[in-house]
């Protein structure tokens, strides 16, 4: 029997807004509702950090494209590749700044031609690496030697990828411009009538240079004979490098 006055109804407290009571069996649970004002907040954190995200990446990408920034170097006249990389401290020599620029230079990396547009920098070593890689996976054939023909146009092209090598500045049309005045092309000129030949020092071979200069200004990697065509050649070029700047400014007897 019931007891009267014992059920009279409760009046709602603001507590009920945000919990809902279950009855499983015969035990109340109260469960939290999830309200207008909970829901709303996950959005506009979810638009401020999205916002900073994109900040981040904007930031990333310009950075990097900083760090990849090339530089084009355009060739000028007497410019060698050993010349270039040592004014650019690039790492590897001109041997790295050849690799780089192969397509643009040819197989013979001694004839830089003033205009060449070479690049130095970042995205020159993501290209050499990205070829590099993609060596590994299919392996290219060995690269040949280069070879020369046994004349005039094969000598000079010889001496000037020696020159390269040892940093010695020319170009083939100043050492061909040259040889054609002192001996025509003929690797065993000899000038038997001048003041050095009356010295016991006569002028010899495709650049007429007297042996003293050849041995003070012979270059290793080739011949110590002073008709050698190369070896004439190159020795007489690293000479007038060091009294001229480069055999390009020779224009008469030197």
């Amino acid at each position: 029997m019931s007891t009267t006055g014992n059920h009279l109804r409760r009046k709602p407290t603001s507590l009920t807004r945000g919990l809902i009571a279950a009855t499983t069996g015969g035990v109340a649970l109260v469960l939290p509702l999830i309200g207008a004002d909970f829901a709303s907040a996950a959005p506009a954190q979810s638009v401020t950090a999205g916002k900073a995200a994109a900040s981040t990446v904007a930031a990333v990408k310009e950075t990097s494209a900083q760090k990849t920034a090339p530089t084009i170097y355009s060739v000028i006249a007497g410019d060698t590749l050993s010349k270039i990389a040592q004014a650019h401290s690039l790492s590897g020599g001109w041997q790295k700044l050849y690799e780089h620029n192969r397509e643009i230079v040819g197989e013979n990396p001694a004839l830089v031609l003033p205009g060449m547009k070479l690049t130095i920098g970042a995205q020159a070593e993501s290209k050499t690496s990205a070829t590099a890689t993609a060596a590994t996976v299919t392996a290219a054939p060995a690269v040949q030697p280069a070879t020369y023909t046994n004349n005039l146009d094969g000598w000079i092209k010889e001496s000037l990828a020696v020159m390269a090598q040892h940093g010695i500045p020319g170009s083939y049309n100043g050492i061909h411009r040259n040889i054609m005045r002192e001996s025509s092309g003929n690797p065993l000129a000899i000038n038997n009538w001048d003041s050095n030949a009356a010295a016991g020092t006569p002028s010899k071979g495709l650049l007429q240079i007297i042996d003293p200069t050849f041995r003070a200004y012979h270059v290793p990697g080739t011949p110590m004979d002073s008709y050698h065509p190369v070896a004439n050649i190159t020795a007489a070029c690293n000479y007038a490098a060091d009294k001229y700047g480069s055999i390009d400014n020779v224009f008469g007897a030197y």
